[in-house]
């Protein structure tokens, strides 16, 4: 199993911007899709975003897509989002995650990821 860190979260107004930063240990790393989650206070943990191994296909979640962007730096073991624009309702734990390596479909579900960090708290005030 990889071993998962997050970083970046914090508060910030609506509108505005962070990019969260998942720090992975462990050499299949580049062989492994990675993704985000987010769990907003009493509602399930829900999907973000996920990416390739090589950081050319990705998959969105319709209700953040065209404000967030998730990226990978495989020589850097490290995978990215960006997040824009960032509304109240994007309020949440946000968590890195990773699929056994050599899967190569970009899923975009809880259970198709075995390694999970302990996430980082993202709040948008108005």
């Amino acid at each position: 199993q990889v071993h998962l860190v997050e970083s970046g979260g914090g508060l910030v107004q609506t509108g505005g911007s962070l990019r969260l930063s998942c720090a992975a240990s462990g050499r299949t790393f580049r062989n492994s899709v990675m993704g985000w989650f987010r769990q907003a206070p009493g509602k399930e943990r829900e999907f973000v975003a996920a990416i390739s191994w090589s950081g050319e296909r990705t998959n969105v979640a319709d209700s953040v897509k065209g404000r967030f962007t998730i990226s990978r730096d495989n020589a850097k073991n490290t995978v990215l989002l960006q997040m824009d624009d960032l509304k109240d309702e994007d309020t949440a734990v946000y968590y890195c995650a990773a699929r056994s390596p050599y899967l190569t479909e970009i899923a975009g579900t809880e259970k198709a990821f075995s390694s999970w960090g302990q996430g980082t708290q993202v709040t948008v005030s108005s």
